[in-house]
């Protein structure tokens, strides 16, 4: 094969995004989604402790954080990020309007993740303190997505004492064959 010499970038790029879109988009964001339908709203705001936090919270914090991570960071919009804010929001939203926060999220990540040329992955950027490449950028938020999806499922699970379902209809059993 006599591949032009953007052709494996380019290639590269496409399945980092649509890993990170895979992620968020098909597993993230509707699994979120399906936990603030289960919860009412003092469940959805409920701390059981000053070091655990609310199941709202955690989804203003995965707003704040995709949007300065990918969308100021990548993308290049203004950050206007008030990381104490999520922790401390002087409105409680409905778990309609999180979801409504998540849909408008993941639409504004799609632009930029769409438009994000390969050439990006490898640049660096100062996003929160930290000094990052593209590459990095999209690992983090990817990440850092799953790592509060899990702490949403368990308050979910903990709270309602039910099986999200989340794997209904596969088998997880499978080995992996030679």
């Amino acid at each position: 094969m006599n591949a032009s010499k953007d052709f494996y970038p380019q290639v590269f790029r496409d399945l980092l995004i649509n890993e990170v879109k895979r992620r968020l988009f098909e597993e993230g964001i509707p699994r979120i989604r399906k936990c603030l339908s289960l919860l009412t709203h003092l469940e959805i705001w409920h701390e059981p402790n000053l070091h655990t936090n609310s199941v709202g919270v955690l989804v203003l914090h995965l707003c704040g954080n995709a949007r300065q991570w990918i969308i100021s960071g990548l993308g290049g919009a203004m950050d206007n990020r008030n990381r104490d804010r999520e922790f401390a929001p002087e409105h409680k939203p409905s778990a309609d309007e999180l979801s409504d926060l998540l849909k408008d999220l993941q639409l504004e990540l799609e632009q930029v993740l769409d438009d994000l040329p390969p050439e990006v992955l490898l640049e660096p950027f100062s996003i929160q303190g930290f000094e990052e490449n593209g590459v990095s950028v999209l690992i983090h938020v990817t990440e850092h997505f799953s790592y509060h999806v899990g702490q949403i499922t368990q308050s979910v699970k903990r709270l309602k004492n039910v099986d999200t379902g989340y794997y209904n209809g596969m088998n997880l059993g499978q080995t992996t064959v030679e």
